[in-house]
């Protein structure tokens, strides 16, 4: 871990791309475009909240999404946070599991039922169990430290797009709901129904599922899921796709997604 924090140092200065000179004791920043002009990018209205107790990695955080155009605000503690969220709005969490004052699972839980907000979780153990305990709280995707500053930076940016699409489909209403047995799935409320139950499904779950059901009964790879879903094509985060999937099955119900072991998974549908 010291070896990481050092590299999260020396990563910080390139990352932000900004040049540095000692204005009172602190470090002032002046980002720089490859001209040596201010630049701004599509992430400069975005508001990123990034909660995590260590330093060096929040610092190393803030530093490469502010280079990405984003705003950024940082917090420490669990409390913290939840007063930062409600005060300050943003439209995306950074949240770290391990916290001081309460953990980043109970920030989750209390920042999502003030206000839906998509949540990259950041854990310090490869647990599955705590990565599913997040997605059954409403984190919307996660990282296993040590991670890479431009893959956190890349998911960010695809969180906030299915974000946008959502939007836009909820004012673009497709005809009809889909009707696979007893799951119902309605495009232009995002709203899924098992035996016409409601079941909660984050914006994550709800597009791996509409994906799975857009060709029911074909198998297909995590690579293709990871790229249709989280716009990733990195082969390094299929573990992602595994953790979802077995978020969704236990919402939807096992039976209703089956693996192809060694390639992928396809939803069952009741035989005609």
């Amino acid at each position: 871990m010291l070896a990481y924090r050092t590299r999260l140092r020396d990563d910080q200065a390139r990352a932000a791309g900004f040049t540095g000179r000692r204005r009172g004791g602190r470090m002032e920043q002046t980002h720089n475009g490859h001209n040596g002009t201010a630049t701004t990018t599509p992430g400069a209205q975005r508001r990123v909240l990034v909660v995590e107790d260590d330093p060096t990695i929040v610092d190393a955080i803030a530093a490469r999404l502010r280079a990405e155009g984003f705003q950024v605000q940082t917090a420490g503690d669990g409390p913290a946070a939840v007063d930062t969220a409600e005060a300050w709005q943003p439209d995306l969490l950074v949240l770290d599991v391990m916290l001081p004052g309460f953990d980043g699972l109970e920030v989750c839980r209390r920042v999502q039922a003030r206000r839906p907000v998509p949540v990259l979780m950041l854990t310090a153990r490869d647990d599955e169990t705590d990565m599913l305990v997040g997605l059954g709280v409403g984190a919307d995707d996660y990282m296993t430290k040590p991670f890479s500053m431009r893959e956190l930076a890349a998911r960010v940016h695809v969180l906030l797009r299915r974000v946008e699409r959502a939007a836009l489909a909820a004012h673009t209403p497709r005809s009809g709901i889909l009707r696979l047995g007893e799951l119902e799935i309605d495009h232009a409320q995002r709203r899924v129904r098992v035996r016409g139950s409601d079941v909660h499904l984050t914006p994550t779950e709800f597009d791996l599922l509409v994906c799975l059901a857009n060709t029911p009964r074909a198998v297909l790879s995590r690579e293709q899921l990871l790229a249709e879903v989280w716009d990733w094509a990195d082969a390094s985060g299929t573990r992602t796709v595994d953790s979802h999937i077995k978020a969704l099955r236990r919402k939807i119900g096992a039976e209703r997604i089956r693996t192809v072991h060694g390639v992928g998974y396809a939803l069952e549908t009741p035989a005609a």
